[in-house]
């Protein structure tokens, strides 16, 4: 597995075992890879991520004086470098922040936008939607990035370093190399065909035509020198100049290869799209939970929306005293039932009424809560409700299908001493992105845009995730940051998974609010996703579990998913510690770790 290239940092481990949510304890984990230690605690901050060198990258700086805003830019850095697959700046995110100072939170949508010229039709061609597995690897797909402009807004405003000190980790190991492992190898695999379609990917990730091999050292000198440019800069130069000539031009000429036969359709990026991108500073999106504050990102994403409706669904049950089976009977319903609302009414607010406040309202929750019955499950797809006009038990209108997300996004989390915290997800979308390569350049763009819909699913009836000019498609990003009744943080967390991130996020929290599950428990634990279809995801711990066969007479269908989401988090613990967990297996485990390490990480629940 890969070893930090960064400082090593020595942190204690806990042993985290898989806790089941309802069934017989899964096989035990293989053990943790070297290297990747799922959970630790002490003071000084923390960070946690998939990635080893990314959390070391992010510690360097909270132990030379930054804070949480610049450990998370150079840990998203750095990320950018080991999982260039899963996030980089080709790409873009959702930025939650928790200032202690004034205890409150903010939010900075760093989402990728459509061109100016992009119209509804986006992804029609002769007024039929082109296939999906075309579009994801061409210029279309490509929407203008925000992750540089995230990093620029975040560090002017909550920051205290400048930006080329930061990203001095991540050009050291773009530089010097990191450690190949399975996971990479196996995702470079995965993308391999698609890669050799253009030969400035496949000369970088390819290298002498082979894949990467396990154990072997990877570099990639050409990102080296782009991170260079941007500190000497600024990353106003991805957005003005050559860089920014350079991604026009891949985009709207994809330098594919002719003999592949790959038919790369042209995007059409224009210089003015990206020096037309700005960040929007919004509020958070805000939920009331057991006594409990639970910020998330507003529209453009769903993700806040669609937790929060999903635990106000769930605040009049009882959860911690609910048998396991009706604790996930009742959560995956509510799950249903906040996707139905979630694809009917959430897109751009820029161009969509959203009504974000009352698909918050509890009043509206418990009128779409009446619906669920411990004896009997919802029919899917289910029809939305109308949160400006509440019917008890009330549905109305054409049901609409959950579009397909790219699940190769990544998740970091992190807190610094003076009790900041950031909760960032980022994305270049499926994983791979677009497999175009900015030629020279040494980053992937992404291919963000295939999240729109390609068209209605019912022409009747109005979606509010079309393309448009300028248009930020939805997202399922959960960046999550949850605080007491006096203003101080609980945890923090988020994923990646495509439309998984919601459920994956709402699943952790009331595994870890609800019932009692340490934190790395309930991020370990086995995970189930619904999504307003007519099957519910299980991974195997509770797929092959005597539990399936207990929800399957109250008639759930399920259909199995070998993994779910890969989450980070972290919680605040008494005495100005701070306790920073990751998974233990999924993508082959993650990386927490703090400045100075306690002599025993304590694996405390909130109850």
């Amino acid at each position: 597995m890969r070893r930090p290239v960064a400082r090593k940092l020595s942190v204690l481990a806990v042993s985290a075992a898989v806790v089941s949510v309802g069934a017989a304890a899964p096989p035990a984990a293989p053990p943790t890879p070297p290297g990747k230690v799922p959970v630790a605690a002490g003071w000084g901050g923390a960070v946690a991520s998939v990635d080893p060198d990314a959390s070391a990258a992010g510690i360097e700086v909270l132990r030379n004086g930054g804070n949480a805003v610049d450990a998370a830019v150079a840990t998203a850095a750095a990320l950018g470098v080991t999982e260039p697959y899963s996030a980089g700046i080709g790409g873009g995110g959702y930025f939650v922040y928790y200032d202690a100072r004034s205890r409150t939170v903010h939010t900075v949508d760093g989402r990728e936008t459509a061109p100016l010229t992009a119209d509804s039709g986006l992804f029609l061609e002769n007024g039929k939607p082109i296939p999906f597995a075309e579009a994801v690897s061409s210029g279309l797909a490509v929407g203008t990035p925000g992750t540089p402009a995230t990093w620029r807004t975040a560090l002017d405003k909550w920051g205290s370093k400048r930006l080329g000190a930061l990203l001095k980790p991540a050009v050291r190991l773009a530089r010097d190399g990191f450690t190949v492992d399975p996971t990479f190898r196996a995702q470079t695999a995965a993308n391999e065909t698609r890669f050799r379609h253009f030969p400035d990917t496949a000369e970088l990730f390819l290298p002498d035509g082979k894949l990467p091999v396990v154990g072997s050292t990877f570099k990639n000198p050409d990102l080296a020198r782009t991170y260079e440019e941007l500190a000497r800069k600024g990353v106003g130069a991805l957005y003005r100049g050559d860089l920014a000539e350079d991604i026009a031009d891949t985009v709207n000429k994809p330098p594919v290869d002719p003999a592949s036969g790959w038919n790369a359709r042209p995007g059409d990026l224009s210089e003015k799209d990206l020096a037309a991108y700005r960040v929007r500073l919004q509020a958070p999106s805000r939920t009331s939970y057991r006594g409990l504050d639970v910020y998330s990102m507003a529209p453009s994403s769903s993700g806040g929306t669609t937790v929060g409706e999903a635990l106000n669904i769930l605040e009049r049950t009882d959860l911690s005293k609910a048998s396991q089976a009706r604790y996930l009977h009742r959560y995956i319903e509510a799950s249903r039932i906040a996707f139905a609302d979630r694809g009917r009414w959430v897109g751009d607010p820029a161009f969509e009424d959203v009504p974000t406040k009352e698909l918050l309202s509890q009043r509206y929750a418990d009128s779409r809560a009446c619906l669920i019955k411990d004896d009997a499950v919802l029919t899917s797809p289910l029809a939305p409700g109308d949160p400006r006009r509440p019917a008890a038990c009330g549905t109305g209108g054409t049901a609409v299908p959950t579009t397909y997300e790219g699940e190769d996004t990544t998740h970091l989390t992190v807190a610094d001493k003076w009790g900041n915290v950031v909760a960032y997800t980022l994305t270049i979308e499926q994983t791979g992105g677009s497999g175009i390569t900015v030629p020279g350049r040494g980053f992937l763009l992404n291919n963000e845009l295939t999240d729109f819909s390609f068209a209605p699913a019912d022409p009747a009836v109005h979606d509010p995730n079309l393309p448009g000019p300028g248009k930020r498609p939805r997202s399922s990003m959960s960046p999550t940051i949850v605080l007491d009744r006096h203003d101080r943080p609980v945890v923090a967390l988020g994923s990646p998974g495509g439309s998984t991130i919601i459920t994956t996020v709402l699943q952790t929290l009331t595994g870890f609010l609800d019932r009692g599950l340490p934190l790395v428990d309930a991020i370990a634990a086995p995970r189930a996703s619904q999504r307003n279809a007519a099957q519910t995801e299980l991974e195997p711990g509770l797929y092959d579990s005597a539990l399936r066969a207990e929800l399957e007479g109250i008639g759930h269908s399920f259909r199995l998913n070998p993994e779910i989401g890969a989450a980070t988090g972290v919680q605040r613990l008494p005495g100005g510690k701070w306790l920073a967990a990751a998974e233990t297996v999924r993508r082959g485990g993650g990386s927490a770790m703090v400045v100075r390490p306690a002599f025993q990480p304590e694996a405390m629940s909130p109850r």
